[in-house]
C-alpha cells in the first residue's frame, strides 16, 4: 500500500494549507485469481482548530442544503469532509495510483451528506458503511437517494450481524467481514446466506497465507491484506522467468559487466531475451528505429534499466497479467520507488544513496518469492551490509525509510509521525505525496522510458 494526500486543499483563511490536507493510506484488494481489482483508501483524519468553519467558504455549489437552511457555517467535520472530496475529485494523481482499479472508501456521516459527493464517479467509487455509523431517518432517507443514483455501499468490518447490520444490509452491494475477528463457528452459515442474498464478500485483515486459504474455501470474493508479500508453502507463486537465470543475471549485473557478457548471460535464457526486446523496441528507447539484435537492445536499454527490470521481474506472476494487475510486484515496485524519491529529500543524498535505497524497498520481501530465510537469500544476492541491516534489523536511514514505507502500507499514521520526526525534513504530509507518486509510477503499464514494460508471456 501507498499513501496518497490530497492536492490543492482548497481554500484557506486563519487554517493554513497544511491543516487542509487530507491523506489516504491505498490498501489492495485481490479477487480470487489472486489479481488485483481495487484498493481501499484509508483516510487520515484531518485535525483542524475550532475557528476553522468561520474561516472557511466552502464553494456555493457543494455547500449542504442543512447549512443552508439553518444558516449556519459548516461544523470542523464537515469541513474535513469537503477536504477528502476535493482531494478525491480534483486530485489527478490519486486516480493514477489506483491504476484504474475501484476506490472502497471509508465514510462518515458528514461525508455522505456533503453534496459534493455526487461529483464522485459512480463507477469508481464504493461507499465503506462503518459499523458504528449512527442511524437514523436521515441516513437512511440519503443512503436510498444515492443508491437511486447508482452509488454503491459496503458493509465495513462486520463480524456478526447486529441492528446496524440488519438497517443497513438491503442497500449494501457487497459485506467486508475481518475473518480473524468473526467467531468461527459463524462464518459459514453467514457466508452462505450472504452470498445466496447475492453480496459480494469481502475478507479483510488477511496477513497469512492460511487466512487467505481459509476464507478462499468460505467462497469469498475478494481479499484485503498483505498476504501475498509472505512467503507461502501450500501454493508456489509462478514467476516469469527461472529464478535461478533471474539471480545469476542480477549477480553479473552488479560487477559492471561487458556487453559481451551480458550478451552470454542472456542468450541461456529465452524468456529473458523476448522481454529485453520488446523493451528496447518500445516507443521510450527506439523511437523511428527497431532494434533486431540482443546487443542492440542491450546498449539502447543500458545496464541500469535493465537491472531495475530484471529486480522487478523475480516479483512478476508466471501467468499473463498486465503490470498493474499484478499485486506483489505493484507492490515492490511502489516500495521501492518511494524509497528512492524519499532518500532524494534528505541531506547530503546522491545518485549511490538513492540507488541503495531502491535497492533496499525491492528486496525488502524478496523471500515471499524464493521463501525460506530472508537472510540467506540476501546473501546469494550479494546486497551491501547496510542494505542488509536495513532489511533484516530497520538499521540506519535506509532502515527508518524502510519503517516508514510500511507504515504507510499500514495506515498507521502514529508511527509515520513519530518516524518523520527522526526523517527531517521529511514530514507526513510529504512522505504521503511520495507514496502516492510511488503508487502511479509503479501503475502505469506502458512505462518503457522509466525502464519497466508490461509484462507478458
Amino acid at each position: 500500500m501507498s499513501t496518497i494526500a490530497v492536492e490543492n486543499p482548497g481554500r484557506t483563511g486563519a487554517v493554513d494549507d497544511a491543516q487542509l490536507n487530507a491523506s489516504f493510506a491505498r490498501q489492495p484488494i485481490l479477487n480470487r485469481d489472486g489479481m488485483l481489482c481495487g484498493y481501499e483508501l484509508k483516510i487520515r483524519a484531518l485535525e483542524l482548530p475550532p475557528e476553522a468553519p468561520a474561516d472557511l467558504d466552502a464553494d456555493a455549489d457543494h455547500t449542504d442544503e442543512r447549512d443552508a437552511r439553518a444558516g449556519r457555517a459548516p461544523t470542523p467535520a464537515e469541513c474535513a469532509a469537503r477536504a477528502v472530496i476535493r482531494g478525491l475529485v480534483e486530485g489527478n494523481n490519486v486516480r493514477g495510483a489506483l491504476t484504474g482499479h475501484p476506490a472502497y472508501i471509508d465514510t462518515s456521516h458528514d461525508l455522505l451528506f456533503d453534496n459534493a459527493i455526487e461529483r464522485l464517479p459512480t463507477e469508481r467509487f464504493l461507499f465503506e458503511l462503518p459499523h458504528d455509523i449512527h442511524i437514523d431517518e436521515e441516513l437512511i432517507a440519503r443512503i436510498v437517494q444515492l443508491h437511486g443514483r447508482r452509488y454503491r455501499f459496503v458493509l465495513d468490518d462486520v463480524t456478526q450481524p447486529d441492528e446496524t447490520f440488519a438497517k443497513l444490509l438491503p442497500y449494501a452491494e457487497a459485506i467486508k467481514i475481518d475473518i480473524t475477528r468473526a467467531p468461527a463457528a459463524l462464518l459459514p452459515k453467514l457466508t452462505s446466506v450472504l452470498k445466496s442474498a447475492g453480496k459480494l464478500l469481502i475478507a479483510s485483515g488477511l496477513d497469512a497465507q492460511a487466512d487467505f486459504e481459509t476464507a478462499h474455501g468460505l467462497g469469498f470474493d475478494r481479499f484485503q491484506g498483505y498476504f501475498f508479500a509472505r512467503p507461502q508453502t501450500s501454493m508456489t507463486r509462478r514467476v516469469s522467468a527461472p529464478r535461478h537465470a533471474l539471480l545469476n543475471l542480477l549477480q553479473l549485473l552488479a560487477g559492471d559487466p561487458t556487453v559481451a557478457q551480458l550478451e552470454a548471460e542472456l542468450k541461456l535464457n529465452p524468456v529473458l531475451v523476448m522481454h529485453l526486446m520488446k523493451l528496447a523496441n518500445s516507443s521510450g528507447f527506439a523511437v523511428g528505429y527497431k532494434v533486431t539484435t540482443l546487443r542492440e537492445a542491450i546498449n539502447a536499454t543500458g545496464t541500469d534499466r535493465i537491472a531495475r527490470w530484471t529486480q522487478l521481474l523475480l516479483y512478476a506472476d508466471g501467468r499473463k497479467v498486465a503490470l498493474e494487475d499484478d499485486p506483489l510486484l505493484q507492490l515492490a515496485a511502489t516500495r521501492a520507488r518511494f524509497m528512492e524519491l524519499a532518500i532524494e529529500r534528505l541531506p547530503d543524498a546522491g545518485r549511490d544513496e538513492a540507488d541503495a535505497a531502491f535497492l533496499t524497498g525491492v528486496f525488502s520481501f524478496v523471500d515471499a518469492v524464493f521463501g525460506g530465510s530472508l537472510e540467506s537469500t540476501l546473501n546469494v544476492l550479494t546486497l551491501s551490509r547496510p542494505i542488509q541491516a536495513a532489511i533484516l534489523q530497520r538499521e540506519g536511514v535506509l532502515g527508518q525509510l524502510l519503517a516508514a514505507v510500511e507504515a504507510l502500507e499500514n495506515g498507521a499514521w502514529d508511527t509515520l509521525a513519530a518516524l518523520c520526526a527522526t526523517l527531517a525534513p521529511l514530514t507526513v504530509e510529504e512522505v504521503a505525496q511520495m507514496g502516492l507518486a510511488a503508487g502511479a509510477w509503479a501503475g502505469v503499464a506502458d512505462r518503457s522510458a522509466e525502464g519497466l514494460e508490461r509484462i507478458e508471456d
